[in-house]
C-alpha cells in the first residue's frame, strides 16, 4: 500500500473543503485525479504532503500515520512533487543543471556540495527526459514546457516512491504537452518508476499508462476504481450534470457535449 485515507475531511475557515474522502493506492497503481476547479484537488494534494492535517478521519502515507508518525519534512522527502506554484520559488539565475542537483537535497538552491554520484544522476536524468541540451541555461530562459521537464528530473532525484505532477501541461501549446507526456509515459515504465498521482481537468491527457481513476467533484469523491470504467459516457454524464460523449482513440478518451435535438 502506497497510502490509506479513510473518512478524511478537511474543514477551514467553518468551510468543509474535503468531506468523506475514502481512498487507497497499492504499489504498482498509477492514478489520475479529475476534477474541475475548486473541486478539492490542492486540497487533497496539501493533505497527501502533510501540509495540511485532516479535520476528521485516518491518513497513512508511506508507511506514516498522521497524528502518530514523525510527518513534515520527513515524509516529503519521499514524495516528488511538481506544481505552478512551485515552478515559481526557484531562482531564475540558477541553470536547469543546477535545479535538478538541488532535487538531492530538496532545498531551493544549491547550498551543499554534490557528489559525483548526484552529479551523474542529474546528467542521467536531464537526458533521459531530453532536457541535456539546455542543462547550463538560466531557468528564466526556459519555455514552460522545458521547465517542467527540469523539474521532473529534480523530482527524480531523491528516488521518491510517490510522484505527484500537479496539472503539469498547464499553459503548453499541444505539441510541448504532447512531448511532456510522453516523458512522462517513459517514466512509469522504468523498472524503478515511483507510483505516480496525476492532475488535471483534461481527459484527453489522461494516459494508458493511467490504470485508475478517481473523480472529486465539490470535496467529495464522486467515483473512483478503473480508468476505463471512471471515465466513460454515462459516469461522466453524471459528474458534470451535462450529456457527453466519450470516444477511446489509441489508448486516450477524447471528450464531446452531446449535441440535443431543437
Amino acid at each position: 500500500m502506497v497510502f490509506r485515507l479513510e473518512g478524511v475531511s478537511l474543514k477551514k475557515d467553518g468551510k468543509w473543503i474535503l468531506q468523506d474522502i475514502n481512498w487507497k493506492v497499492n504499489k504498482g497503481e498509477h492514478w489520475t485525479i479529475f476534477g474541475l476547479n475548486g473541486a478539492g484537488k490542492t486540497a487533497l494534494l496539501n493533505l497527501l504532503n502533510a501540509y495540511e492535517f485532516p479535520t476528521e478521519g485516518k491518513m497513512d502515507v508511506l508507511g506514516k500515520t498522521f497524528g502518530k508518525s514523525p510527518l513534515g519534512e520527513n515524509l516529503r522527502m519521499n514524495i516528488g512533487m511538481v506544481s505552478s506554484s512551485l515552478q515559481q520559488k526557484f531562482y531564475p539565475s540558477d541553470s536547469a543543471y543546477e535545479i535538478v542537483l538541488s532535487g538531492s537535497f530538496a532545498s531551493i538552491g544549491l547550498y551543499q556540495t554534490p557528489t559525483d554520484e548526484m552529479r551523474e544522476k542529474a546528467i542521467s536524468l536531464l537526458k533521459e527526459l531530453g532536457c541535456i541540451e539546455y542543462a547550463d541555461r538560466n531557468y528564466e530562459t526556459l519555455s514552460q514546457g522545458e521547465k517542467q521537464r527540469v523539474l521532473i528530473a529534480r523530482a527524480l532525484m531523491a528516488e521518491p516512491d510517490l510522484l505527484i505532477l500537479d496539472e503539469p501541461t498547464n499553459g503548453l501549446d499541444f505539441i510541448a504537452r504532447e512531448n511532456l507526456l510522453e516523458a512522462i509515459e517513459q517514466i512509469v515504465r522504468r523498472a524503478d518508476a515511483p507510483t505516480l498521482l496525476y492532475v488535471t481537468h483534461h481527459v484527453e491527457e489522461i494516459l494508458p499508462i493511467f490504470t485508475h481513476t478517481i473523480l472529486l467533484r465539490k470535496g467529495k469523491i464522486f467515483s473512483s476504481g478503473l480508468t476505463r470504467e471512471m471515465i466513460s459516457t454515462k459516469i461522466l454524464s453524471s459528474f458534470f450534470e451535462l450529456l457527453v460523449d466519450i470516444v477511446w482513440q489509441n489508448g486516450r478518451p477524447l471528450l464531446s457535449k452531446k449535441k440535443t435535438r431543437c
